[in-house]
């Protein structure tokens, strides 16, 4: 299907000109700041044709920029009409650079304060400081006026999440976040994120595609009562009744007149994480605003017990599907597309009673596709695997007690890879065990780590445009906050509980892509003779053998060998048992010593 983006682009910028404005800027989301949205809320995608999670636009009169990071250079060049947009990386050419360079002469640029949180807001406004041009918050979003079938809002049920998946009563949860509140002298906190209100209410939804969220508002007091603010017909009477009387619902209309009832109290809103019209409407009300971060972020990422042990189950049981999908695709994978690849992926996941479905979109990548970092296949780009090449494929599911996301690097060939791809390969493949195999003092934060796995790359002078590792949410985002593993995350120390990817990769455009993940759950370390303080170490999750005839066995270091032989050995024993006879001969062929 074809559209008219000219068009489009034409009919915004004459709303823009009909409302006054030179200008507008467009960050891909919705209101809630969040990385998958509702089909209504595809702003960026249906003006732009941009389709990635991260992206933004600026339309001036007569010239428009579209922006995204490393991991979508290769895709926002495919997706995007370059006689209309120029395109920038959100790093190297922030916006907030790009438009007082591009702006001269114009005086006043509209953007939507549902949009754009504090901490975006107050960096434009700083570099804008001495052009003369002023912000305007503008509603509706005129991008909403010329969207003439612009879907509804989703109004899909909210669901429990069962005591036995979650580990902890709402009620204790409410009187930990609370004791938060409390301590840092804040009558109340305004929670954005539809997660962190699915973890503190214990609910689950189907607002928006792979992550189990029902989309709403609430406000968190500091006695432990709760008002949610979600469309009425997305609560049924099970629903109402599991939340219980501290959970008082209200329609989301309300919104406005609960934030001005906040006046004269302290009120903590993550300014880097909600839509600065929440800030504005305090500040109007007379409320004292406390920028401080989301007080959920953090105990929701630290899974207790009971969501470890989900944890493991999910990936025990992600491994059977995986294990036998890899095997299928040895014997049957050469001739076949991207997108049948990929359905194929699905269908072995789909065999399980507990599956929920994908946690984000498959990256099924073959040859040169495999080199877009986010490569989201289409019926116009999906290209069939052919026989000695690299086939990348990144996955991940939902279950109940769990949310995976895996990467394995696969040559199609029956024979061994080239020494031109097993070199960079292994060197992604010995950065992987760097990390998973590591020892870290408590408190360090995930940037500390991300160097381990680029060294045996940096050795060649390859590198990889992206992080290391994301957290993984229980049931929830596959990229949850705030921990990560990636140079520009300073400040969030590592803690017990918390999941997180590790994948490094290569990408040779126009080639091949390289990236190996698995999921890593930080816990306490054994204690060390001579240690001077407390150490973390990794729980590998993620059971699935690495492609062997991609590893160039001369390079390992003697430790790596021994890590990746423990590790097959591992998925042999935990996954080998639960496959048919032919997949567990192959697994055991794939799993072999090195």
């Amino acid at each position: 299907m074809t559209h008219d983006h000219a068009g489009r682009l034409q009919a915004l910028r004459a709303a823009l000109d009909a409302a006054g404005l030179d200008g507008f800027i467009l960050p891909r989301g919705d209101e809630h700041l969040g990385e998958y949205v509702a089909a209504g809320s595809e702003r960026l995608a249906w003006l732009t044709g941009f389709t990635g999670s991260a992206g933004l636009a600026i339309v001036l009169r007569d010239q428009a920029a579209v922006f995204s990071d490393g991991r979508y250079t290769l895709q926002l060049a495919e997706q995007t009409d370059a006689s209309l947009w120029s395109r920038q990386h959100l790093v190297e050419q922030p916006p907030e650079t790009w438009l007082p360079d591009h702006a001269s002469g114009l005086s006043r640029i509209g953007y939507d304060p549902w949009l754009m949180s504090p901490d975006a807001l107050a960096r434009y406004q700083s570099r804008l400081k001495a052009s003369g041009i002023t912000l305007v918050p503008v509603q509706p979003n005129p991008v909403d006026a010329v969207w003439t079938d612009r879907p509804p809002p989703p109004l899909e049920p909210a669901r429990p999440q069962a005591l036995e998946v979650s580990g902890r009563d709402s009620a204790d949860k409410r009187h930990e976040i609370a004791g938060v509140l409390r301590a840092a002298g804040e009558q109340a906190v305004v929670l954005t994120d539809p997660a962190s209100i699915a973890w503190l209410l214990n609910m689950r939804g189907a607002d928006v595609p792979f992550t189990p969220l029902a989309l709403g508002f609430a406000i968190l007091r500091h006695d432990e009562s709760v008002v949610l603010f979600m469309y009425p017909a997305k609560l049924d009477a099970g629903m109402r009744r599991w939340l219980g009387n501290a959970v008082q619902l209200e329609p989301p209309d309300a919104l406005p007149g609960a934030l001005a009832s906040l006046a004269g109290q302290t009120v903590r809103l993550d300014a880097g994480g909600s839509a600065v019209w929440f800030a504005q409407q305090l500040r109007a009300a007379g409320a004292t605003l406390s920028a401080a971060p989301d007080p959920v972020l953090l105990a929701k990422s630290c899974k207790n017990v009971v969501e470890q042990a989900g944890a493991r189950s999910a990936h025990h049981r992600d491994g059977v599907a995986l294990c036998g999908f890899l095997h299928w695709l040895d014997a049957n994978g050469v001739g076949l597309t991207e997108m049948a690849l990929a359905a194929r992926l699905d269908a072995f996941r789909a065999a399980s009673p507990l599956y929920r479905g994908e946690s984000f979109p498959a990256i099924s990548g073959s040859g040169p596709n495999g080199a877009i970092i986010h490569y989201r296949v289409t019926p116009d780009t999906d290209r069939t695997l052919q026989a000695g090449e690299v086939y990348l494929i990144d996955s991940g599911a939902q279950y109940p007690d769990g949310t995976t996301d895996v990467t394995r690097t696969i040559w199609s060939g029956p024979d061994p890879a080239p020494a031109s791809v097993q070199d960079p390969f292994t060197r992604v493949l010995r950065g992987h065990i760097a990390v998973a195999a590591t020892r870290f003092p408590r408190g360090a934060p995930g940037a500390r780590l991300d160097s381990l796995a680029r060294a045996p790359l940096w050795e060649a002078g390859l590198d990889y445009d992206h992080g290391t590792g994301h957290g993984i949410g229980s049931y929830l985002s596959v990229h949850e906050g705030p921990c990560s593993i990636h140079p520009r995350n300073q400040g969030v120390p590592l803690e017990p509980g918390m999941i997180l990817s590790d994948e490094p990769g290569y990408y040779r455009t126009g080639a091949y892509g390289i990236r190996l993940e698995n999921l890593l759950l930080v816990r306490e370390a054994a204690t060390l003779a001579d240690a001077e303080r407390p150490f973390l170490e990794f729980e590998t999750l993620t059971l699935a053998p690495f492609d062997r005839r991609l590893i160039d066995t001369a390079s390992l270091h003697e430790p790596e060998r021994r890590w990746i032989d423990r590790y097959h050995a591992r998925v042999l024993s935990e996954i080998g048992p639960l496959l048919d006879a032919d997949a567990r001969d192959w697994l055991q062929a794939a799993c072999a010593p090195l």
